[in-house]
């Protein structure tokens, strides 16, 4: 059966950032509460819709957000210097307790004003914006491979 759900659950999370377009389209195809039920029947709460929808499809186990958050550790030990490895592990501490939402590119200057307090001084310790940007983007892809 397929549901569509429009109404606004700002605080709700099923594992992929809201603004994306597979999330607009997961939406379209099953409701939230469908997705939780799901999460809930395959022990999946703490992992993403990624897992849950890899589930279904190919019968992989999911991994909760922490295995995700671990195995990416090495890609950013590799990849990154020190001080941009503080900052994204910080955002892998996030995104394990509060979820995919966390990564949003729109969250980026939430999360360097609560790590540096504010965003010059994050640009000044970590490289500029540029590089900011693009560790925040680059290290995800590490997260689903």
């Amino acid at each position: 059966m397929v549901h569509s759900d429009d109404t606004d659950h700002s605080g709700d999370e099923v594992g992929v950032s809201e603004n994306s377009d597979h999330a607009a389209a997961v939406k379209a195809a099953y409701g939230r509460d469908q997705l939780r039920q799901i999460e809930r029947m395959i022990d999946a709460e703490d992992s993403d819709l990624y897992d849950v929808l890899a589930y279904i499809a190919f019968a992989l186990a999911p991994l909760t957000r922490q295995q995700r958050a671990d195995a990416s550790q090495r890609f950013i030990s590799a990849q990154y210097e020190p001080k941009l490895q503080a900052f994204l592990n910080f955002v892998l501490a996030q995104y394990i307790k509060e979820g995919v939402r966390e990564l949003d590119r729109t969250n980026l200057p939430h999360l360097l004003e609560l790590k540096y307090r504010a965003i010059n001084d994050a640009a000044a310790e970590l490289g500029g914006v540029a590089s900011i940007r693009e560790a925040f983007i680059g290290f995800q892809r590490s997260l689903y491979c």
